[in-house]
């Protein structure tokens, strides 16, 4: 099978949860489409290269619930979300409840990992290393917490352990879609009313929480794209 590593990348800046989802399922769909017409082909010349995607975006005030996720572990009402304008939202990734809001990088990697060869764990821990990399260049030392995916910062301490950067998934046939979401200048009050991914004795940070003071976002996101770059081996095609 021929190999593409071109990874066609889009900053939607700030868009709402479910058409994200929307044009996120449009692009997996496809390029499991392109798969399976691949499979069916009877001579490897006649395949055709599969894409892959790289969106960034941020979202309005939302909460989303894994398909394996506690729904009490939303701890606000409805009426309490609309009043906080906050949304609710069950979708089809691993995980269970998170946040998105303002000032978090959500990133959606949308690719067929036939082209880059990590197995499903070595996904995950790609996606962690480029937060880790990340926030190192602002002096802070992230880690992996045994049991739990994600960016978190002080792990032997109990009591102070956070979570910089949350990771959630989906899988079909190699191809991967929803992502991680990384906290850069995220209002951290919204995480009062859930469970972050079903702890309750884990808080979330940020980037300006962790160094007392604002940061640009647009300075994180293109030092997140490089680490990511490096790490799968991309050649990113802005589109």
């Amino acid at each position: 099978m021929t190999k593409n590593n071109n990874v066609y990348f889009q900053d939607l800046k700030l868009i709402e949860y479910v058409d994200a989802w929307k044009y996120q399922e449009d692009l997996f769909n496809s390029i499991i489409c392109q798969k399976l017409i691949n499979r069916d082909k009877e001579r490897v010349s006649e395949h055709s290269p599969t894409d892959n995607y790289m969106l960034f975006c941020e979202h309005p005030h939302v909460y989303t619930l894994g398909k394996n996720g506690q729904e009490n572990n939303l701890l606000a009402g409805i009426a309490e979300l609309a009043a906080k304008k906050a949304s609710f939202v069950k979708i089809d990734r691993g995980g269970d409840i998170t946040y998105h809001g303002p000032g978090q990088i959500v990133g959606y990697p949308i690719l067929d990992l036939d082209n880059f060869n990590p197995n499903i764990r070595q996904y995950v821990e790609f996606l962690e290393e480029a937060a880790i990399r990340t926030i190192a260049e602002y002096g802070l030392h992230g880690d992996r917490l045994n049991g739990a995916s994600g960016v978190w910062l002080d792990i032997n301490l109990p009591g102070k352990t956070r979570k910089i950067c949350a990771i959630g998934i989906r899988t079909s046939r190699w191809v991967t879609m929803h992502g991680f979401a990384f906290n850069v200048n995220t209002d951290l009050n919204y995480y009062n009313y859930i469970n972050p991914c079903g702890f309750t004795d884990k808080k979330a940070t940020s980037l300006e929480v962790e160094l007392g003071k604002k940061l640009d976002i647009e300075e994180v996101k293109s030092k997140l794209k490089n680490h990511l770059v490096d790490i799968f081996g991309m050649n990113l095609v802005c589109r």
